[in-house]
């Protein structure tokens, strides 16, 4: 991708999911995810039906009349994008790859965050690191960080997500508000996800295909496995093939629904051909 399409895209992007953030996330996401307390603003006279525990006694004594207290939510936060860029991301049946959805996700979330003047880091992975953006505040840098998505080649097509969880939980000291968009074709990552998940407010969006879910019988295909490169003939006319596949994918889901929920994480599914506005606001609702 030349730097002019490379621009192209990302002022697409960001023309669809500023507005996505502004009007819908912006509030939502500021009253789902709080900040760290409260402290003080400043001193204001009485009012009627103000709490009279915040009286300032002090002011009130010096200027012979009730003075109140004003507190404001201590709001800064950070925000850390996981996001899964293995082979399998390239993997899409209707007008859009996995990968491609979980960019828009990943740019309404920083907007958001940005919005309510929060920092925001990026971490790539497959089965290893594959990049690190510490988090930071600004527009530019959240263009860059939707560059990154939009650009990044990883040296690896295969997943580790335990292997990214040791990372983020080694070098975010401070608690963060983290959000995990893959299609989760991984297991064995419940531990490392508990240590994280007592440290961090974690959230995993799985993005998938329907096709993932069940096989159609289309005779003898020969399929790739995007993360090995392996290429196998598969008899899909056979129904104990489609059935084996389908079972496959369902405990797939079923570990990654047990392991975020077992380690009070949230949890978000989100199909490729469905609206993710929608499954992200009702997520931002529920948790408010």
């Amino acid at each position: 991708m030349d730097t002019k399409d490379l621009l192209k895209k990302v002022r697409k992007i960001e023309i669809k999911t500023r507005r996505l953030s502004d009007h819908i996330f912006g509030g939502e996401y500021h009253s789902t995810f709080k900040g760290r307390g409260m402290t003080f603003s400043e001193v204001r006279q009485y009012q009627f039906g103000d709490d009279v525990r915040n009286i300032d006694w002090n002011v009130t004594a010096r200027y012979n009349e009730p003075y109140i207290k004003v507190f404001e939510e201590e709001r800064e936060l950070t925000m850390m994008l996981m996001v899964d860029v293995s082979g399998s991301e390239f993997f899409g049946t209707t007008n859009q790859f996995k990968k491609e959805i979980i960019t828009e996700i990943s740019a309404t979330l920083a907007f958001s965050a940005m919005q309510n003047n929060d920092k925001v880091g990026l971490l790539l992975f497959s089965d290893e690191v594959e990049l690190y953006i510490p988090p930071k505040k600004g527009k530019s840098h959240v263009l860059r960080i939707i560059r990154e998505l939009l650009e990044f080649k990883p040296k690896s097509n295969k997943t580790n997500i335990a292997e990214a969880l040791k990372y983020l939980t080694n070098v975010m000291k401070k608690k963060a508000i983290v959000f995990v968009l893959s299609d989760f074709i991984d297991d064995d990552y419940v531990k490392t996800l508990k240590i994280t998940g007592n440290k961090h407010d974690v959230t995993g969006i799985r993005i998938y295909d329907e096709r993932e879910e069940n096989i159609p019988n289309l005779g003898m295909v020969q399929m790739e496995d995007a993360e090995t490169g392996k290429l196998q003939l598969v008899n899909t006319q056979s129904k104990s093939v489609r059935m084996a596949y389908g079972e496959h994918h369902r405990q797939r889901v079923k570990y990654f629904k047990e392991s975020f929920t077992k380690s009070g994480c949230g949890v978000l599914n989100c199909r490729v051909d469905e609206s993710y506005v929608k499954k992200l606001l009702g997520y931002f609702k529920r948790r408010g």
